[in-house]
């Protein structure tokens, strides 16, 4: 067996046991590989988002290829805060850092067709909600009674459900071919390069094990690619004159899209920020838990939810989106059973390395937005499946169904007609202030406000029969594996 050659099995269990390299290497590796395309698919987001994305033809696309090159370069270097440390920070644990799809809704108003001229306001968030983040890692334990799972089952469900619009849209052929009403925008052409990347993703995900089962999408991309090429919708050339145009090296520059102050995208961040603090200490016990069978003590809890919020931070400074724990690799340290920080500090270094070579990014740019729209297709109704796994927790007694019911209703509903109403048309929410305009048109917020403060006030009983009169007959009546 792999780990018996790795170390002893109480060597395995402990996280400052460093395995030979030889061996190590490719299990580093296999983590980044794990996060990758999750890792920079939020960049290629909200660069579609603000129009100078994958297919604008903008001319400040190379803005969105650091972007990308900068996810990866903080990825990694938030990665070392937790497996090395310093002084408080890190959980000096395996953690992985990633940019977080978290953010995207909160991100998607602040920038909406408003070009690299958004991006000093995006930062300026990112940066001062990153550094009120690191805050959190005193107070991080006590916040955990006002999100159970009612309350963040919600929120990652409704993030899930922003962004699954997104891939279809690019599956379909991207937003700017649909804009400009573009005849190949949802032609057979476009699907059937998507459809290649799900079916590819699929039969490697339930067919295959290991490595090959871990990294689906990522070889569900790469078939999608080369079948663009085999076709026809990607010529060579182009990844030749990309590749030939990208330098070797190119360092991060602070505060190179600018700073500048917005209460929207400041508190939107910093509300957002609780959200991800309270997935790190999920993500920190399960890996405790999965990689040595134990709980995660406060000190490891603390230094990782600082690590979160000073490796956003930094991220910020230099033009990269937020940071949080990627909870696939959560997963992989269960399955390889190799609890060792130092394997996962050579991912980390990879990661770096990657960042500060834009050729990576040239070749990433190259990606037809068809195949990752096929991706984000998976990864994001992923998102909507952890969700439900999440809210499978809850006690669905009557109580919970109302409180699920109104934040789902009045989060969902502003989604939906906010942030799809067309240019200059009037929306629900015209005659509010802009902050409060902004941060209401995600539909997160105001329904993790919902949540927190009726599960907080509501009393713990609700008569069945005033649930039934407001359903339909339809109140439902399942039982979860967790208390309230």
């Amino acid at each position: 067996m792999l780990t018996s050659s790795i170390g002893t099995p109480e060597q395995l269990r402990d996280p400052n046991y460093s395995p030979p390299f030889l061996q190590a290497a490719p299990l580093g590796i296999q983590h980044v590989l794990a996060m990758f395309v999750s890792n920079v698919t939020p960049a290629i987001i909200v660069a579609g988002a603000a129009g100078f994305g994958f297919g604008s033809n903008s001319p400040d696309f190379p803005a969105l290829l650091y972007m990308i090159q900068m996810s990866m370069l903080f990825a990694g270097i938030a990665t070392l805060f937790q497996t090395i440390g310093f002084g408080p920070v890190g959980a000096r644990l395996p953690v992985v850092q990633g940019t977080s799809f978290a953010f995207i809704p909160i991100m998607i108003p602040l920038v909406a067709g408003k070009g690299v001229e958004a991006l000093p306001i995006l930062f300026g968030g990112v940066l001062i909600g990153g550094l009120f983040h690191s805050t959190l890692g005193t107070v991080v334990g006590k916040l955990r009674f006002a999100l159970p799972p009612l309350v963040t089952g919600l929120v990652v469900t409704m993030i899930g459900l922003a962004l699954v619009k997104v891939g279809i849209e690019y599956a379909a052929g991207g937003v700017p071919a649909k804009m400009s009403g573009a005849a190949s925008y949802g032609g057979l052409m476009s699907w059937s390069a998507a459809l290649v990347v799900i079916f590819t993703t699929l039969v490697l995900k339930f067919y295959t094990r290991g490595m090959m089962s871990i990294s689906a999408v990522l070889i569900g991309i790469i078939v999608g690619y080369f079948y663009c090429i085999a076709v026809g919708m990607l010529p060579i050339a182009k990844i030749t004159s990309s590749w030939a145009n990208s330098a070797w090296f190119d360092a991060p520059v602070p505060f190179k899209y600018g700073f500048e102050f917005s209460w929207a995208a400041v508190i939107g961040f910093c509300l957002m920020a609780i959200v991800s603090a309270v997935e790190t200490v999920g993500d920190v016990s399960g890996i405790t838990k999965g990689g040595a069978g134990r709980e995660a003590t406060d000190k490891e809890i603390a230094g990782a939810t600082y690590a979160d919020g000073i490796g956003t931070a930094v991220a910020g400074l230099f033009g990269a989106l937020p940071n949080t724990s990627f909870s696939q690799n959560v997963g992989l340290i269960a399955m390889t059973g190799v609890m060792s920080r130092y394997v996962v500090t050579i991912g980390a270094i990879f990661l770096i390395v990657c960042g500060l070579v834009p050729k990576v990014g040239g070749v990433i740019r190259t990606v037809p937005i068809e195949v990752l729209g096929g991706g984000v297709i998976v990864m994001f109704g992923m998102v909507v499946a952890a969700g439900v796994s999440m809210l499978s927790d809850v006690k669905w007694n009557s109580r919970n169904m109302v409180i699920f019911a109104v934040g789902l209703s009045v989060g969902l509903g502003l989604q939906l007609e906010v942030l799809n109403v067309a240019p200059g048309a009037p929306n629900a929410l015209q005659h509010l202030p802009d902050t409060l305009r902004i941060l209401g048109a995600s539909g997160i917020l105001p329904a993790a406000l919902i949540a927190i403060v009726l599960n907080l006030i509501l009393p713990d009983h609700l008569p069945e029969e005033s649930v039934e009169e407001v359903s339909g007959g339809m109140a439902g009546h399942g039982e979860g594996s967790l208390p309230n």
